[in-house]
């Protein structure tokens, strides 16, 4: 998409944005008007609009868009799904994969919009716990199935880049309602996607 049309809607936000990110630069000791940060307010502006989409998107909607009756019972599982966030607390990257299934009780939705509901939560600022929570409880609401799971894997660069500078370290997140209560639908779920995170939960 050209960028003069995917922002033509945003120019207050930005003219705001690339001001403000201009004088951060300035009280870090940056000289701003040196050629290689002329364009960086701008561009950063650019970024962090680009970053927080999903505020202007509405998951529940894009669920309903795609919803079709079918008699299907078995567990739909998409999986690997790569997503990048920005942590709420540092405003640094957080990535991973999720990992949802679901089992449809009369309704199921298109494939693709259940990969549009994580990129939808994950592009505002986050907390992986809540970001789980908020991919679960939309697809509950908008299908009623008999049950959701979504697990998460994330690393967090404010735990790479500063604090305890653990390059290693993943965090697992997982919610779910329904047939997933039951330890035997959630360890099947866990089987199908290739590992099994969460054992002993």
């Amino acid at each position: 998409m050209n960028e003069d049309i995917q922002f033509e809607h945003q120019q207050k936000e930005l003219q705001a944005l690339t001001q403000l990110f201009k004088e951060e630069l300035e009280i870090l000791g940056e000289d701003t008007e040196r050629d290689g940060l002329l364009k960086t307010p701008l561009r950063v502006a650019k970024s962090m609009l680009t970053l927080t989409r999903g505020y202007k998107m509405d998951a529940l909607a894009v669920l309903q868009s795609a919803k079709f009756k079918e008699d299907y019972r078995q567990m739909v599982i998409v999986k690997d799904i790569d997503f990048f966030s920005l942590c709420e607390h540092h405003l640094l990257p957080f990535y991973g994969k999720a990992h949802i299934a679901y089992i449809p009780n009369g309704y199921i939705t298109g494939l693709s919009k259940i990969v549009r509901v994580v990129d939808i939560y994950s592009h505002r600022l986050q907390v992986q716990e809540r970001m789980t929570t908020q991919i679960k409880e939309c697809i509950q609401k908008a299908l009623n199935p008999l049950g959701v799971m979504v697990v998460i894997e994330a690393k967090h660069m404010c735990m790479q880049m500063r604090g305890v500078e653990k390059q290693n370290s993943i965090t697992t997140t997982s919610d779910f309602t329904g047939a997933f209560t039951r330890s035997e639908t959630r360890s099947e779920f866990l089987n199908l996607i290739g590992h099994n995170p969460l054992a002993g939960i």
